[in-house]
């Protein structure tokens, strides 16, 4: 039932999630726990018989992982030219305010009073962004990752990468749209958007989550039986308990 209940808070969480830009929904996954074997497969019965299975009781289950499912979500057209959605495999690289780095798929990218290029919380947004120039009319987002700026000051061009792990479903998601690295997850490597299986850049797009609103829902009315029949169970032992207290000689 403790299970159960965990199943349904993650799909909870999904469900809340629905909109959230970049969102990536999670699976929980469960084990079987410990069997107390009364009778084990193979004993030796005499005269060369052996058993040929064995009597176990399981003791319920367990989660043991909640993990990151990394689908694509839709994409949306904005038609704001620093909204960028990445196509396919990779994230984009922010700062945090005690200097260290972490991953994002939320492309709603903005630009400060000085020029940089942050997220929504304000955050930098590393691997070869540059500020925009004051004056700037006109921002064209390849998708091979060349940015071109154009304005008063001229038209300048800049080169911005994306960053893969070996394992995302190990990234530590620590909200704000944000994941950190891991041990599980290997070390980032960077590369050209479109070259050696990194994703392509889609300017005046987002990335909308991936979870899918039917398919929680049928997850969760699952949970809710499984729970449901996981509680009859307790039910009917406590009343076959009740009838053996009540017998009389």
């Amino acid at each position: 039932m403790e299970s159960q209940q965990l199943n349904l808070d993650v799909i909870s969480n999904n469900l809340a999630n629905v909109n959230t830009t970049g969102f990536k929904k999670s699976k929980i996954e469960f084990q079987d726990l410990l069997y107390q074997n009364i009778r084990p497969a193979g004993a030796d019965q005499g005269s060369g018989n052996q058993l040929p299975t064995g009597l176990q009781i399981g003791h319920g289950s367990k989660p043991v992982a909640t993990s990151r499912v990394f689908t694509e979500g839709e994409l949306t057209q904005t038609g704001q030219q620093m909204d960028i959605a990445v196509q396919g495999d990779g994230f984009f690289q922010v700062t945090m305010p005690d200097g260290t780095l972490a991953y994002t798929r939320d492309g709603a990218l903005k630009t400060g009073a000085d020029g940089k290029v942050t997220t929504s919380d304000g955050l930098p947004v590393q691997s070869g962004w540059q500020p925009i120039p004051t004056g700037t009319t006109s921002v064209s987002i390849a998708a091979n990752g060349a940015v071109t700026t154009t304005g008063a000051s001229g038209t300048q061009t800049f080169q911005v990468q994306l960053i893969r792990f070996a394992n995302p479903a190990g990234l530590q998601s620590i909200g704000r749209n944000l994941y950190t690295e891991t041990s599980a997850s290997g070390t980032p490597e960077s590369g050209t958007p479109g070259e050696n299986g990194f994703g392509t850049l889609q300017q005046g797009y987002l990335e909308m989550s991936n979870v899918k609103v039917v398919e929680e829902m049928v997850n969760m009315i699952v949970a809710q039986r499984a729970y449901e029949v996981n509680s009859k169970a307790v039910q009917a032992s406590d009343e076959m308990m009740q009838q053996s207290n009540n017998l009389r000689r």
